[in-house]
């Protein structure tokens, strides 16, 4: 093996065809010689360049619907030969086995086939074979052969190639053999992901794959190196979203903004929603007649927290709410769309990022959470757990009033995106009071209220935010002095998922203290 290797001959068979006929015709200019398959040798022969069919090579047609047309000794020694091992070149001569220096694939849409909601025998017909049998013979000899898997090395090989009398440099093969053996595991856990959902069993091997977008400033920390890797889904979300304007983002920016647009989706065709994120946890959330009305009540609740905050919103952003969201600094604002207007108010916010989504994510779409820990991973259904009113036992003397109901509703749905031991107050579809992340329940539900109070004295009020409002806590009440801290606050009304071994406790204090209060049978523990 030597550090520079001729590209004399590439085998090319692609389905994503961006940018092939121009890297094609390179090729052709630097003397190489063309072989293919199927469509992809169509569309080169249309572009006038001279092709070779691989089944010419092989002496075997493309068989069973083009499931079989690559997999040929003709083909996989040309690949896997040594070119400095004189056995090898010897088998190559006696059998008549070519040599191919660059191998340009991309495989079958298996996952795009998936995401289009396509049927069994569809999605299995998509699974490719050949394509991953070459790309690891060439990868593995990478010492002499070029992997080609992404259109966005074209460019790269051709430069290499223009710079080196048509050679390419051993760096440059390692790098893309790492590239190509990336792109097939990536491509088997799709494969093996989808296979698992069709099954219905957990699986007893579980892999996960990503593709870089964007290399990262660096991680929660600047000590911390980072990158951001996409999994391929079409989940509207920070991932597939336009960014209009601003820096890139960081770290802490894709994941605050990740939690706030989920958050934001759940109250999709519920009216205008505004979702205030600041790390990982709601400081405020609220629908309203507007989309300014609920950004100014969401602000409202917290309006300390929210400077340097993620705003989500569930619906096109205007020009009235851009103007008021200027008011404060925010990191991030990311919408469904934004207007014309919008835009052109924020362009005067040079670091706001904007972000659009041309949609809102499925809240009730099934999907894996994923946490590593040492030594592996914690894999779990995404909580999509929902709740309606007829899913509530009312457990105390008083029913809650329709109002109350609504608040209810609305405040088990923040609890469920807010970290344990998350305490939510509500108030007439506004968030008043948030207490996230503490190690006792009670605590979570003090600091909520302290915060509401807090609010209050700087607003001008006469009485705390939290006077009249009702109460969600994400898990049971282990004892009473969590609700009797809520009713101190004003609250009237609670939602818990009750199970507790004092809920007779509680609910005795509930009655006492004249509140309502109903359970849900489901609790929502985010850590």
């Amino acid at each position: 093996m030597t550090d520079l290797t001729p590209v004399r001959r590439a085998l090319i068979s692609v389905s994503d065809k961006t940018g092939l006929v121009e890297f094609a015709t390179a090729l052709a200019g630097h003397g190489v010689e063309l072989l293919s398959t199927g469509g992809t040798a169509r569309a080169l022969r249309e572009a006038g360049l001279t092709v070779k069919d691989v089944s010419d090579v092989t002496g075997f047609p493309e068989m069973m619907d083009g499931r079989v047309k690559t997999l040929h000794p003709v083909v996989h020694g040309g690949l896997l030969a040594l070119r400095d091992n004189d056995a090898h070149v010897a088998a190559m001569e006696e059998h008549g086995i070519g040599a191919i220096d660059l191998v340009v694939v991309n495989l079958y849409p298996f996952e795009e086939t998936v995401a289009k909601g396509a049927e069994y025998a569809e999605v299995i017909e998509n699974i490719d074979i050949g394509g991953p049998a070459m790309i690891r013979s060439a990868a593995k000899n990478h010492g002499f052969v070029n992997i080609v898997v992404d259109v966005a090395d074209y460019d790269v090989v051709l430069a290499e190639m223009a710079g080196n009398d048509g050679q390419t440099t051993y760096a440059l093969r390692q790098r893309l053999a790492q590239t190509a053996y990336a792109r097939t595991a990536a491509y088997d856990t799709a494969v093996s992901t989808w296979m698992a959902a069709q099954v219905g069993d957990t699986p007893r091997r579980r892999t996960f794959g990503g593709e870089l977008a964007q290399t990262l400033r660096y991680g929660e920390n600047p000590h911390q190196a980072a990158a951001f890797y996409t999994d391929g889904s079409a989940r509207p979300g920070v991932a597939t979203a336009t960014q209009h304007q601003g820096k890139e983002l960081s770290y802490n920016n894709i994941n605050d903004t990740d939690a706030a647009f989920e958050l934001v989706s759940e109250f999709a065709g519920k009216g205008p929603a505004c979702a205030i994120i600041k790390h990982a946890n709601p400081c405020g959330v609220a629908t309203g007649a507007t989309l300014k009305e609920a950004y100014t009540r969401a602000f409202d609740c917290d309006r300390t927290s929210a400077f340097g905050g993620i705003i989500a919103l569930n619906t096109e952003l205007d020009g009235d709410t851009a103007r008021e969201i200027t008011g404060i600094f925010t990191e991030v604002v990311i919408a469904p769309a934004a207007s014309a207007e919008a835009r052109e108010v924020f362009a005067a916010k040079k670091n706001l990022r904007l972000l659009t989504t041309d949609g809102l994510a499925d809240a009730s779409a099934a999907a894996l959470a994923v946490k590593q820990v040492s030594g592996g991973f914690l894999v779990q259904d995404k909580d999509v757990g929902r709740i309606t009113a007829d899913d509530l036992k009312v457990v105390t003397k008083r029913q809650p009033s329709e109002q109350e109901l609504a608040d209810l509703l609305f405040a088990w749905t923040v609890a469920k995106h807010v970290k344990s031991n998350a305490i939510i107050y509500v108030k007439d579809g506004a968030t008043v009071g948030v207490g996230a992340g503490q190690m006792s329940r009670v605590d979570s539900t003090r600091i909520a209220a302290r915060k509401a109070q807090d609010m209050a004295e700087a607003m001008g009020l006469p009485a705390p935010l939290t006077q009249g409002s009702v109460v969600a806590s994400d898990a049971f009440f282990p004892f009473a002095d969590g609700l009797i801290t809520a009713a101190e606050a004003g609250a009237t009304a609670l939602i818990q998922p009750g199970g507790s071994m004092r809920d007779d406790e509680v609910i005795a204090a509930a009655d006492e203290a004249g509140l309502a209060m109903v359970f849900t049978g489901m609790r929502h523990f985010r850590h």
